[in-house]
């Protein structure tokens, strides 16, 4: 939805009643409970993603990927499959790659360790680099 949002451009206002207008079955459901329980009497755009992450991506997942991400090791991995892995795990935890530089540490502290030692000689910052 924030890439349709970001393309159609739309309103902060206008998101929450776009996004409710394409739940469906039980999810639809869901938000009507939902907003007859929510003490505030309009539902912001980052409320709404917060309970519905909280109902649909409960804590012990997003803790479970955040693990995941933080043991992430190159190992048998080829560099191409490690950085698919490494960006699909890397927006569990976002500040803790949320600049270039900080992604680009992370990801060379998860390479083998013979590919890592020889490439801190080169003390590269961006994750364009690294990889």
């Amino acid at each position: 939805m924030q890439k349709a949002f970001t393309l159609a451009v739309v309103s902060e206002e206008k998101k929450v009643d776009y996004v409710s207008y394409f739940l469906k079955d039980e999810a639809n459901y869901w938000w009507e409970s939902a907003c007859a329980l929510e003490e505030e009497e309009v539902i912001t755009w980052d409320r709404l993603k917060k309970i519905f992450l909280g109902k649909y991506f409960p804590r012990y997942m997003r803790t479970q990927m955040e693990l995941m991400f933080f043991e992430l090791k190159q190992e048998g991995m080829t560099i191409g499959e490690y950085e698919k892995k490494f960006t699909e795990l890397a927006r569990f935890v976002g500040d803790y790659v949320d600049t270039d530089e900080k992604r680009a540490k992370r990801f060379q502290q998860g390479l083998k360790p013979w590919l890592r030692s020889r490439m801190a000689a080169f003390e590269l910052t961006t994750y364009v680099e690294v990889v």
